[in-house]
Parts: structure tokens; sequence; C-alpha cells
């Protein structure tokens, strides 16, 4: 009955929201996604469930599915390592990354944990949403890291695939639950030649081989989703480029880790976003990608849309879609696990891409939280194209309580970025939960 009940809410949050990023519900921190499609007609999402801005992951896994890339339904707690439906008998560590695999009219969940002498493991099921049975330690001695991953190629042949700053790679047995150690492949990617870092996944297209990893090619750290490309699983691998990278989705942001899949006939990319202005706590989003004719991808950017279309601008628009923040803004949880942007302080901005704002607006409603007072200015494009909407309230004032301010609009019409800027004194200055716009 709970997950029946929990499903009608996420159904309700996917309409109220008109969004599609982060695919996660409120409250819900699902990272690392693996997107598979099975022969039901789903798209499956297996990954980390967060939940502590102290430290990464936690101890049970949560799945994420859908029929249409529109609606998301979450299945809770399909395996865990501690407490309920704990199916780890010989430790007690946190679960990082997984992924799954199909074969043998089966589905196999491989976990991988902080143990430096069973870093990786493997537990099957009849469904892909589990009850997923006991888990056992893969053979990766000599060999113990994490972020496992499987591909399964067109003749049957499974492939293992782990390992942090170089990827290992060898043949699963037949009843893939274990390596064939005769096949272990060293240095299948490294971060000197391909700026890998962790988090690989495999897919094929077209007779080429896809490998997508957490990529360190900016920044010196791995915001990035990169990918190499090959006519051998084993390799040679060529490094392509980046797919995504989700620098500035929160000041707290570090890393990236995601996969690429084809589902209804359109290609994906799966990464995730910080949020709560730490590393530790990540969504999990989705972009649309293509192919160009030399088999590369060209970079796409974040958005709000995800996979849908634009954001009605005559709907809800929830703080928590903003997917770029400047400054100290972040998305943040009340107590009562609705997500706001907080923080925003002199210079901050938050960006939504893209909103649809149809024939034209003349008003918008916003949901605010006055901390200090200053100046909040709407636009549309780019900050310095068209001003839409302003805000003020006396330096120094603080009402301390949500309320519900309506605004005249500039008339704007067709598909825009829309941008919240902040300006003011020092520290916060306001909070925003939504805000709604109205012909």
């Amino acid at each position: 009955m709970k997950h029946i009940i929990y499903t009608v809410f996420i159904l309700l949050f996917c309409h109220l929201a008109s969004a599609q990023n982060p695919i996660c519900p409120p409250g819900v921190y699902i990272a690392d996604p693996s997107a598979r499609v099975w022969d039901d007609g789903r798209l499956y999402v297996y990954g980390s469930t967060d939940e502590s801005g102290d430290y990464y992951c936690s101890w049970h896994h949560d799945i994420l599915y859908t029929e249409d890339m529109l609606n998301w339904y979450l299945e809770e707690n399909v395996f865990a390592s501690d407490g309920e439906n704990d199916r780890i008998p010989y430790n007690n560590s946190l679960l990082f990354a997984p992924d799954c695999a199909f074969k043998n009219n089966r589905y196999y969940l491989y976990y991988s944990q902080p143990d430096p002498e069973n870093a990786e493991g493997v537990a099957a099921a009849e469904s892909p949403l589990g009850p997923f049975a006991t888990g056992e330690p893969m053979n990766t001695e000599g060999y113990n890291e994490i972020d496992p991953s499987v591909f399964i190629d067109d003749d049957g042949t499974a492939y293992y695939l782990w390992g942090q700053f170089s990827l290992k790679m060898a043949r699963l047995n037949p009843g893939m639950l274990k390596i064939d150690p005769n096949t272990v492949h060293e240095n299948i990617l490294t971060e000197a030649e391909h700026y890998f870092h962790e988090g690989a996944f495999m897919a094929k297209r077209n007779g080429l081989y896809y490998i997508v990893y957490a990529d360190l090619s900016r920044e010196d750290k791995p915001t990035c989703l990169g990918y190499a490309t090959s006519k051998s699983p084993f390799g040679p691998y060529e490094y392509r480029g980046v797919i995504i990278d989700n620098d500035g989705c929160n000041p707290g942001n570090w890393n990236n880790h995601g996969s690429i899949a084809r589902f209804n006939n359109q290609w994906y990319v799966f990464y995730h976003r910080s949020t709560h202005g730490c590393k530790t706590m990540r969504k999990a989003c989705v972009e649309k990608i293509s192919f160009l004719d030399d088999g590369t991808i060209p970079e796409v950017e974040m958005t709000s849309q995800g996979a849908g279309e634009p954001l009605k601008a005559i709907k809800r628009i929830d703080a928590a879609s903003a997917c770029l923040l400047h400054g100290n803004v972040r998305i943040s949880a009340e107590n009562s696990g609705n997500e706001i942007l907080s923080s925003l302080g002199n210079g901050d901005a938050a960006i939504f891409k893209y909103l649809d704002f149809g024939s034209g607006i003349r008003s918008v409603k916003m949901r605010i939280k006055t901390l200090n007072g200053g100046r909040i200015i709407l636009s549309a494009g780019k900050p310095w194209q068209r001003r839409i909407g302003e805000y003020e309230a006396a330096a120094g004032s603080r009402t301390g309580e949500w309320q519900v301010i309506e605004l005249p609009t500039e008339s704007t019409e067709g598909v825009h970025a829309l941008w919240i800027q902040c300006y003011g004194g020092e520290g916060d200055l306001f909070e925003v939960d939504w805000l709604e716009f109205y012909k």
C-alpha cells in the first residue's frame, strides 16, 4: 500500500511541476544514474541513493522507472546492506554506484562498497524491481575498486567494467556471478589519455562501442560526462569529447556520473546534479542527445525541461527545477521536504531553461520569504536582454514568513530562459519557493 500511495504522489508531482528535471521526486536523492531499457517497455534508472550532506550514498538502493519519460515512479529499498531488507551478510558498508544487467531470464544487480576486501558484489532477482536475493562478492581480488557496469554484446558475451583513475574490463562467466580472471584488461581508459576518473558505462551503436564516464578534462574536477569510442570492446579507445557538463548546477558541486540509453527511438544522457550546496546530495536528470554521421555526440546543456517540452510559463514553476545557480544561492529542503531556492544574496542568480511564454504574459505570482530586503529581477533570455518584472523590499526588512506576491510583467512571447537575479546588501536577502505567470 505504501508503494501505491507514493506512486500517486510522484504522478501529482510531475504534473504540478511541469518539469522533467530532476527526475527524482522532492525529498529523494538518486545519483549515478545507470539507465536500462528492458523488454517490458519501461526504462529503469539504477543509482546511488544519497541521504546526507556529510557522506556519499546510503545503505540502500531505490529504483526510478518510467513508461513515457514524463511520469516517473519510485520503488524504494530494493536492496540494502544494513537495516530493513539487508541482503549483504558479510558487511554493513555503504552502497555506492550500482548497475543492472539482464541475462538467463534473471536481473543481476551489481553493487559496490568501500570494503577493501569485497568492494563489489552481485545479487539476482526475477524482476527488474527485485526483490534481489542475498548478495555475494565478485572475484575481483587484486582489483578491488568501485563503480561496476555491465555490457552484454550482440553475441551474448557479457563484459564487466570497473575502477577509478584507470578502467578495468573483463568478461563475465556465463552465470553472470564471476569474472573470468584470465580476461582482465587494465588501462582500458586512463586519466592521462582519456581524462577518465570513474563511473564507466558502455553502450553500442552502429557497430561502435561507447564508454561514458566521469571526465576530468575541465576544471580539474569530474563535472563532465565524457566518452570514448572503439570498434572492439577491449579497445583501443579514442577520446571523443564531452556530452554534458554539470558545472554551475550548485555551488557545492564536484562530480558527475551517468549513462546513455535509447528509448522509444530517442537517445538520452542521464547524469546527476548536486543540490543543498554540497557534494553529497545529488539528483538524477536527463537530456536528449543526438549523433552526427561520424558517431560523435554534440555536447548538450543542462535544462529544466529535460526530456519534455519547454515548461509552460502559465503553470507553476518549482524552484527545484532551476538548472543553473550563480553565486551562493542553492536548492535546499525545508523540514517538510519542500525544496526552495535559499541563500539568495547580492549578485546571485537562478536560471531556468526553458520556459514557453506562449502568446504573452501580463503578471507573475511568486512565493517568497524576505530575509533582509533588496530587489528581485526577472529577465527573459539573457539578464541584459529583456527585464520582464521586478520586486523590491526595503533594505533591512524581514518578514520571516512565506508570502505570495503578484507583480505586473512586460509582455513576453515564445520560448526563453528565465533568470531570477537578486541585489541588495550583505547576507541572505530572499528565499523563493515557486513562481507562476498569468496571461
